[in-house]
């Protein structure tokens, strides 16, 4: 067969399975096990299948449109407003509007009706709307994975956020620090989960305990610099502080300032997330930098060509990071 002959029904046959079946295999949709998934993709390869895109839209009218579901808190946070501008410049380039969704959710199916695709960005697997969103029978590119039970495939965008604490932690020590602090965030995302099991293995490498206490996902400069006065208080010997949650490291800075100890020389600070508050801080404040533009136009890439057609609708895709140090990491 050439791949002008081969149908869907050509697959069916060959695979052991229904055209429906088929159909939802290559689409990404419906509950397909992830074995038939997989041979079912295979068999279409072997055979040379290619699908057939106005088909694919006579059956289901593109609305020219796809759905960004950000988390609650993301309103008042700068990494995901900066993350959100990329993502629709993105999608306007390949002629996409961008609908951004109410933080709680709508039922999948009605959101199927509205959009193309959608974009779930550091979904928690505690956050009841996201299994809808996964299961809304219409392509889906998560930024960062989804922990939760799988509902049916999904493309996704990550970073490795383990490597990112790694390389904070090793700096501070390579600074000078034998007594580190991670603010970790609490939650349920893939990057929550990363920090939390990092700041652990770290130390039991190293033979460093790691002074780990949670804090809110987003939380605030005060809580954070709440967080800090009561770690050195009762535990005078850290000597580096690593704050996760975006935009709230100058209170770790006021925490330390209130108890003496003068960023850099007395305490060494970093973040997992660089942005205005850590580039405008007195001192500037030695961060990561996740780059959320490019990680929004990332994402909203993977899902263009996928609804494009142009990649699988269950593709990873990795986004990189970098150090970005300053003066709150230097000793003297």
């Amino acid at each position: 067969m050439t791949s002008r002959t081969v149908t869907l029904l050509d697959v069916a046959r060959a695979a052991g399975v229904s055209k429906s079946t088929v159909s939802d295999a290559l689409q990404g949709s419906g509950r397909v096990a992830a074995e038939t998934r997989d041979r079912v993709r295979a068999v279409a390869a072997e055979l040379g299948y290619r699908p057939n895109s106005a088909a694919r839209r006579l059956r289901r009218a593109s609305t020219g449109a796809v759905g960004l579901h950000l988390p609650a808190t993301a309103t008042r946070l700068d990494y995901y407003m900066n993350l959100a501008f990329g993502a629709v410049e993105r999608a306007q380039e390949d002629g996409l509007d961008m609908v951004l969704l109410a933080p709680s959710g709508a039922a999948g199916g009605r959101i199927a009706s509205r959009v193309d695709g959608l974009l779930v960005i550091d979904p928690e697997a505690a956050d009841s709307a996201v299994p809808g969103l996964l299961d809304a029978g219409v392509p889906v590119v998560t930024g960062e994975r989804y922990l939760g039970p799988a509902t049916g495939p999904s493309a996704a965008v990550v970073c490795d956020n383990a490597a990112s604490l790694t390389a904070l932690l090793d700096h501070v020590t390579d600074r000078g620090a034998r007594r580190p602090a991670v603010l970790s965030p609490s939650g349920s995302s893939a990057w929550a989960t990363a920090l939390r099991a990092t700041a652990r293995s770290w130390g039991l490498a190293h033979g460093v305990e790691v002074a780990l206490r949670t804090v809110p996902f987003a939380a605030t400069p005060a809580e954070a610099e709440e967080a800090t006065r009561a770690l050195l208080t009762a535990d005078p010997a850290v000597d580096a502080v690593i704050c996760a949650p975006d935009g709230s490291a100058p209170g770790v800075l006021r925490a330390a300032a209130a108890l003496g100890r003068k960023a850099g020389p007395g305490l060494l600070v970093a973040s997992c997330v660089d942005g205005p508050a850590t580039r405008n801080a007195e001192p500037p404040v030695t961060a990561v930098d996740l780059r959320p533009a490019a990680y929004g136009r990332a994402c909203a890439e993977l899902l263009c060509d996928i609804l494009a057609d142009r990649t699988a609708p269950d593709s990873v895709r990795r986004h990189a990071w970098s150090l970005e140090t300053r003066a709150s990491t230097c000793p003297a």
